[in-house]
């Protein structure tokens, strides 16, 4: 358990470096443009409230900017809301359902995601950058692949004379 808390941090701390490289560098954004555009707004819409607990995302963002940025993870990830976020049983969506208290920081998940979105942003800032033609940035999907323990890499075996 210990292991997919840890998986889960760093997926979600590359994602977020991955956010923060994206959103202060325009070129890097191009290289991104081959993840999949999100639902068009009629089909899913919601109000998004400014965010109140941002630590490692611009305080900038928008709740719907923050939104879509949380939506991207989950897709890395292979994850959900509750994976990171509380539930405040004491408030109810206009479905009836319980909403989530996303400024709520008990999770050790929602720790973990944020020291993974610094490191990724570290490793975009330090490494990748610093490379020329290095190509797309590190994000959670690059270890992950849409799983929220990342697969352990087997090498392929060596060619035969």
């Amino acid at each position: 358990m210990r292991f997919f808390r840890i998986a889960l941090a760093l997926a979600s701390a590359i994602a977020l470096a991955s956010v923060i490289l994206i959103l202060n560098r325009p070129s890097v954004f191009a290289a991104q443009a081959a993840q999949p555009a999100p639902p068009p707004a009629a089909a899913h819409h919601h109000d998004h409230p400014a965010p109140t607990n941002l630590k490692v995302l611009p305080r900038s963002l928008s709740g719907q900017q923050v939104h879509e940025i949380m939506e991207t993870w989950q897709g890395q990830l292979g994850t959900r809301c509750k994976t990171c976020h509380v539930v405040d049983k004491s408030k109810t969506g206009p479905n009836g359902q319980p909403v989530f208290d996303y400024a709520d920081d008990s999770k050790d998940e929602k720790k973990t995601a944020r020291v993974m979105v610094k490191m990724v942003e570290e490793i975009n800032t330090n490494y990748i950058a610093k490379i020329d033609s290095s190509g797309e940035p590190v994000t959670c999907g690059t270890c992950h692949r849409g799983h929220l323990g990342p697969e352990p890499f087997a090498p392929p075996p060596p060619p035969a004379n």
